[in-house]
């Protein structure tokens, strides 16, 4: 970390948070640096200038009283967006979040009585009742895949491959796991799983500013992402990516003025709303370059995330053995053993470390243990690291 010395506590100054809490947090629902909130704020200023010029002219290749005379808004900042993240403008749309791009995919998908949707234990808990939903509207099934007791990057792919059955259509797989914070190989799952005749989405939820990302490269069906955690982009924005062969058909879970149009379009015009924040992707892209680069900026954070975690598993006296490969920005740590079993324990420590400590930290439970995720972000630093391994060990006595 000595060779990125600028980045730190000091850096809390470019955004929002409290000055008095210790957050390390940011992977939850993300922070927007105070310029991009300013940018956001510029634009809103813009829209109320001319609301129905902006929304209804210039906004999306929909339009309401005549052909837009320049590329639709919406169209420019997707383009900055897949450019970013190695795409083709014309295969990425906007969504609020990851779970609006797999709700639209799940519900755009032809399922049949008897089909399975596969999903893991690692997953997020929003898809799981996603996918619950769109099965039980369809006759279809829903399936977690139990997970090798070693999380290794060759145990989960293989646990991917043997866990296809016949009645598999389609398969999400995430990127980097929600509660768990494992970055996983994405290209060789969806390559074990494309040669068994199932369809991918991948949850790329925390991908997008954390790791490098080449989308279009991993091969999947579908790739969808948050633009708001890591990516520095107002509350709320992600993406949906699908190369053209998987476009037709695909719709968004609103439908209104862009039916039939042609995949951007339908997704870009839903009716009536704020686009700011999707407007707003491009100046955070651009601010990633300001401060030093992606690069840079993701190494401070991973190794802030990786020594963070072997600190915290050092001071509570556990074992640590997540591999460094699938660690990105963000480390969970396991508690011990008197920290508790159960998600009401893993829920109790965590109000206790909020308002008896003011840190800010996702506490939750896995397989009987409480455990603990930390994020690590530029304006984070190992003071805050070691204030939460004090506070852990003070609550659990």
């Amino acid at each position: 970390m000595s060779a990125l010395p600028r980045f730190g506590r000091a850096w809390l100054r470019e955004f929002p948070l409290d000055p008095d809490a210790t957050y390390l947090n940011h992977g939850t629902v993300g922070v927007t640096p105070r310029r991009i909130l300013d940018v956001q704020r510029r634009l809103m200023d813009e829209i109320e200038r001319h609301p129905s010029r902006f929304l209804l002219r210039e906004l999306t290749e929909i339009t309401f009283g005549g052909a837009p005379s320049a590329v639709p808004r919406m169209r420019q900042a997707a383009d900055e967006v897949a450019r970013a993240v190695g795409a083709r403008g014309d295969d990425l749309v906007f969504v609020d979040n990851a779970t609006t791009g797999v709700n639209a995919v799940l519900q755009s998908w032809p399922f049949e009585p008897g089909d399975e949707i596969l999903l893991s234990e690692l997953g997020y808990g929003g898809i799981s009742h996603a996918a619950a939903f769109v099965a039980r509207e369809r006759g279809a099934a829903v399936r977690t895949l139990a997970m090798p007791d070693s999380l290794t990057a060759d145990a989960i792919v293989q646990a991917w491959a043997d866990g296809v059955a016949a009645s598999t259509r389609v398969a999400v797989v995430d990127h980097i796991t929600a509660d768990s914070a494992l970055v996983l190989p994405v290209a060789e799952i969806v390559e074990v799983l494309h040669a068994r005749g199932v369809a991918v989405i991948v949850d790329g939820a925390h991908a997008p500013g954390a790791i490098p990302l080449d989308v279009a490269a991993l091969g999947a069906d579908y790739y969808v992402a948050n633009l708001h955690k890591w990516g520095w982009t107002p509350r709320s924005s992600g993406f949906l990516w699908a190369p053209f062969s998987r476009q037709r058909g695909l719709h968004p879970t609103v439908i209104s003025w862009g039916l039939d149009q042609g995949f951007t379009a339908e997704f870009d015009m839903l009716g009536t709303r704020d686009p700011s924040a999707h407007l707003s992707a491009p100046a955070a892209i651009a601010l990633f370059e300001e401060w030093g680069g992606a690069a840079a900026i993701q190494a401070y954070n991973h190794a802030l995330a990786w020594n963070g975690a072997r600190h915290l598993a050092e001071r509570w006296q556990t074992a640590f053995t997540t591999p460094e490969s699938m660690i990105g920005v963000m480390a969970t740590v396991t508690l011990p053993e008197r920290a508790g079993a159960d998600r009401d324990a893993a829920n109790a420590l965590r109000t206790q470390l909020l308002e008896a400590d003011g840190i800010e930290a996702h506490v939750h439970a896995f397989r009987g243990r409480v455990r603990v995720r930390i994020s690590a972000q530029i304006y984070n630093d190992m003071d805050d690291v070691e204030r939460l391994a004090a506070a852990v060990l003070r609550h659990i006595g």
